[in-house]
């Protein structure tokens, strides 16, 4: 195991004002973490903050917008600097937008892979070098989707994204190894989250002129508490478990996948 117990460690969860974010936040903190809870929504970080404290844990709340290095790299600051440590990094925040890849725009493009890939990718860059000069075990989790292990219609822009921080986290994985870090890819499918709002967080410069018409697209399966999805999480962390793959729905579907591939090798050999 890499971190068997979160007593004492401290933990930062980006995109922890709301859905999975608040809950990873409140069982790291219920299991006895201190908690950095990152994100653009003040008054939802305000209240999850407020939660752990009254249930007497340890939180503090940092405006972040993940999708620059800056920020990031301040929030890394504050965390290092309020508790010294960082045991466990969530990088957890995440957007969408619904349609056909034909009707994707720059802004699009520009707003969903700047926080869904780089701000996975931004997290690395500002905490790692300082986890690994801890010399103490350590845990990464990286959000993605089932929407990065199997490509859905209408969501192009928020697969690509989701697709990259499976295959980035199946290489950290491998890379932090040495170091005693752990590494976790949250693959959920529906869980019941405010990601279908996603807009009221979208920058100014990054709004399209017309707004879609796409409705979100339907997903297979239950929906997920977020508590539920948190506790998925927090074993994997205690067991180092690479994949949280978080409903039995997607075994189907995923099997399909790598049976095309097999039988796209095996046709060139016939």
């Amino acid at each position: 195991m890499t971190v068997d117990s979160l007593r004492g460690k401290v933990g930062v969860v980006t995109g922890g004002a709301s859905g999975i974010g608040r809950a990873l936040a409140e069982v790291f903190a219920r299991e006895g973490a201190k908690i950095v809870v990152a994100d653009l929504d003040e008054p939802g970080m305000d209240d999850a903050v407020a939660a752990i404290r009254a249930r007497g844990g340890e939180a503090l709340a940092v405006r972040t917008d993940v999708s620059d290095l800056g920020a990031v790299q301040a929030l890394a600051d504050r965390a290092f600097g309020a508790f010294g440590r960082v045991h466990v990094l969530c990088n957890n925040a995440g957007v969408g937008v619904w349609g056909g890849l034909e009707t994707m725009t720059h802004r699009d493009w520009q707003w969903v892979l700047g926080v869904n890939l780089w701000g996975v990718i931004h997290g690395l860059e500002a905490f790692l070098p300082r986890m690994i000069a801890q010399r103490e075990p350590g845990h990464v989790v990286n959000t993605a989707s089932m929407a990065g292990l199997i490509a859905s219609k209408g969501l192009g822009v928020y697969n690509t994204a989701k697709y990259a921080v499976v295959g980035l986290s199946e290489t950290l994985a491998k890379d932090l190894k040495p170091y005693n870090i752990g590494v976790s890819v949250l693959c959920p499918m529906g869980v019941t989250t405010r990601i279908e709002q996603s807009d009221r967080n979208r920058p100014a410069a990054l709004r399209n002129e017309t707004p879609g018409k796409a409705e979100p697209p339907e997903l297979m399966g239950r929906y997920l508490a977020p508590e539920a999805v948190a506790e998925m999480v927090l074993g994997a962390i205690r067991a180092n478990e690479l994949y949280v793959i978080t409903h039995d729905e997607g075994l189907e579907p995923l099997r399909r996948r790598f049976e095309r591939m097999e039988q796209a090798i095996r046709a060139r050999k016939s």
